[in-house]
C-alpha cells in the first residue's frame, strides 16, 4: 500500500496484520480521488474508520489542509500516528481513537470532506451518515465519500444533504453525498 500522487506520493504505508482492517485497493483508492480531484487543496478532512490513515493521508498528500483520523482501536490509531509521521504530516493531523458515532456526536467542528468506509457487513455507514446529518458537521458543499459493498443502499437524506453519483468496482460501491450551500458554486 502507498501514497499514490502529491507530496507523499511512493511512500510506502504500514499495514496491520489480520483481517479486522480491509485496506481500500490502490484501484478503487485512485478512482476514489480522481473523483474528488478538485475538492481537496486547502480543505479539512475526516477520515472516520481510519484504519491504516491512507485516504486521510492521501487527502493531505494532494493538498488537503488538515485532517482527523478516527479509529476504535488502539493498534490502528498507533498505526495511523506512525504512517502520518512517516509521510511528514504530524502538523496537519490529529488522531483521535475511540468509536465513529460518539466522536461524531461530541464532534464540535465542521468539514469539508468526510470519508466513511465501515466495516461493509455493520449498520455504522447509515447510522454515520444520519449522525453526520443530524448534528451538520459537514460545511457548506462538502461532500461525504462512502465505501461500502454493492449491495448497500443510500438511506434518503434531509436538506441541505443529498445523494450524489455512485460509482462500482467489481463488489466494491462508492457513493457521494452533498451539502447544499446557499451559494451556488
Amino acid at each position: 500500500m502507498r501514497v499514490i500522487s502529491g507530496s507523499a506520493r511512493g511512500r510506502r504505508l504500514k499495514e496491520l496484520q489480520g483481517m479486522d482492517t480491509r485496506p481500500t485497493t490502490d484501484k478503487v483508492k485512485e478512482s476514489m480521488f480522481n473523483i474528488i480531484q478538485f475538492e481537496i487543496e486547502g480543505r479539512k478532512v475526516l477520515d472516520l474508520f481510519g484504519g491504516t490513515g491512507q485516504l486521510g493521508i492521501e487527502a493531505l498528500s494532494r493538498g488537503a489542509s488538515h485532517c482527523v483520523f478516527v479509529d476504535q482501536r488502539r493498534e490502528a490509531a498507533a498505526l495511523i500516528r506512525e504512517n502520518v509521521k512517516t509521510c511528514g504530516f504530524g502538523e496537519q493531523a490529529q488522531v483521535v481513537q475511540g468509536d465513529a458515532l460518539s466522536f461524531l456526536s461530541g464532534c464540535r467542528e465542521k468539514f469539508d470532506l468526510i470519508f466513511l468506509d465501515p466495516p461493509y457487513q455493520s449498520d455504522l455507514l447509515a447510522k454515520c451518515l444520519e449522525t453526520i446529518t443530524r448534528f451538520d458537521i459537514l460545511r457548506e458543499h462538502g461532500i461525504i465519500l462512502c465505501e461500502s459493498g454493492t449491495e448497500w443502499t443510500l438511506p434518503s437524506l434531509e436538506p441541505p444533504y443529498e445523494p450524489g453519483r455512485e460509482y462500482r468496482y467489481g463488489k466494491i460501491k462508492l457513493s457521494l453525498c452533498h451539502r447544499l450551500g446557499s451559494e451556488q458554486r
